[in-house]
């Protein structure tokens, strides 16, 4: 393998979610690694503030809820650059009110299951099925970005977490079924990551909770998860598809509670 396999050169990605935070970071990173980005998002105004400080970048308006738009996005990014290598689905449901409602299962609201399976689920395998055909010409590959919470039981977030876990078993059917073909599929699980929209949507208390079960000194930021999606997406990891890379800071690796026990012993001044 040569020794530069971390770069992106030639290639080309659309990065939904592009935006801001995980998805405006990884935009940036893979085209300081050599790529050509297309960023798509329903906040377009954002993404063209994005793309514009990103070289050849072309921003792109999409709405997950609208298969015709996602379909749309895909074609958009073939037709402008000539090719797709890398599809890293990144855009979610997300915000304050949406997260303050997601609760647990006996207060669900019907509605908002449905939106989040909609545009979370129905939304990243509509953009696959239609970057498949193209990933496979290119011996490209997908990144989905899932979270820790998929991995886990919450007392909250039930329709968010349980549509990322369907996204890891998305990611393991699309591993399977097109290996063999050349293309890879991957997950990137975040922990609580500090961008702008978590900021605005959990306490600091309820972050501090987190940042106590943490194994670093610190939360991820929007930083580390790019990096982790640039390498999934590049020729160093040419052997790993169908896994889910946990980029949480440690958050799931031990057992519950770590953050009392720490205090525990910090106190008797172990």
């Amino acid at each position: 393998m040569p020794t530069d396999a971390i770069r992106l050169d030639g290639k080309v990605a659309i990065i939904t979610g592009g935006a801001g935070g995980i998805g405006a970071a990884t935009a940036r990173l893979m085209s300081m690694r050599g790529a050509r980005v297309a960023i798509a998002d329903i906040a377009f105004d954002r993404a063209q503030t994005v793309a514009s400080a990103i070289p050849d970048a072309l921003a792109i308006h999409l709405d997950l809820e609208d298969e015709a738009s996602v379909e749309a996005m895909v074609a958009q990014t073939v037709s402008h650059f000539g090719r797709l290598d890398i599809l890293h689905n990144n855009a979610a449901l997300l915000g304050p009110d949406i997260a303050q409602a997601d609760g647990n299962i006996e207060h669900m609201a019907t509605a908002l299951w449905d939106r989040t399976y909609a545009v979370n689920v129905r939304g990243t395998m509509i953009a696959c099925r239609a970057a498949l055909p193209h990933l496979r010409a290119t011996k490209g590959n997908i990144v989905n970005t899932v979270s820790s919470l998929a991995l886990q039981g919450h007392m909250i977030q039930a329709a968010y977490s349980s549509s990322k876990a369907a996204i890891i078993q998305m990611t393991r059917a699309i591993a399977a079924s097109h290996g063999r073909m050349g293309v890879r599929c991957n997950a990137v699980a975040p922990g609580m990551t500090m961008t702008p929209a978590l900021r605005e949507a959990f306490p600091p208390a309820l972050r501090q909770v987190v940042e106590d079960e943490t194994l670093r000194d610190q939360l991820g930021d929007p930083q580390d998860i790019a990096e982790a999606v640039a390498f999934l997406a590049s020729d160093a990891a040419r052997n790993i598809t169908g896994h889910v890379i946990e980029c949480d800071g440690g958050g799931t690796s031990h057992v519950p509670g770590l953050g009392g026990f720490r205090a525990f012993f910090e106190g008797m001044g172990q």
